[in-house]
C-alpha cells in the first residue's frame, strides 16, 4: 500500500468513525427525540432524526470496511451541507474559541469525505 492509499484510509476511518461516534452519542444521551422535534418543527417527517442516526452509524461501519464508498461520502456530504444549512450557517465559523457551534467542523469532514469519495472513483 502506498502512501498516498494510507493517507487516504486514515482519513476515511477517521471521518467515518467521527460520524459513528456522533449517532451513537445521540442515542446514548437521549437526543434523537429532541433532534426529532427539532426537525419537525421544520416541516421534515416524524422519525426523520431516527433514520439521520440510523444512516450514520450504518453508513460509518460500512465506509470503514471499505464498502459503497462514493454513495456513503456523498450522502455524508449532504447531510452535512443541511446541518450547515439549518444550524451551523447562522452560528458562523468557529465551533469553539472565537464563536460556538459554528461551521468549521462541518466543512472539514466534508473536504474529509470529498477527498475519501475522490478517491475511490480512482479504486
Amino acid at each position: 500500500m502506498n502512501k498516498e492509499k494510507i493517507a487516504l484510509t486514515i482519513i476515511r476511518f477517521a471521518a467515518a468513525g467521527n460520524m459513528l461516534i456522533h449517532g451513537i452519542a445521540r442515542i446514548v444521551n437521549d437526543g434523537v427525540t429532541p433532534f426529532d422535534g427539532f426537525l419537525s418543527g421544520l416541516g421534515f417527517p416524524p422519525y426523520t432524526a431516527w433514520v439521520i442516526t440510523g444512516f450514520e452509524i450504518t453508513a460509518s461501519v460500512l465506509l470503514i470496511a471499505g464498502k459503497w464508498i462514493i454513495p456513503i461520502c456523498s450522502l455524508f456530504i449532504l447531510q452535512l451541507i443541511m446541518g450547515i444549512v439549518l444550524v451551523h450557517g447562522a452560528a458562523g465559523w468557529f465551533v469553539v474559541g472565537a464563536g460556538r457551534n459554528g461551521m468549521e467542523y462541518s466543512v472539514l469532514l466534508i473536504v474529509c469525505f470529498f477527498a475519501t469519495a475522490w478517491h475511490g472513483k480512482k479504486a
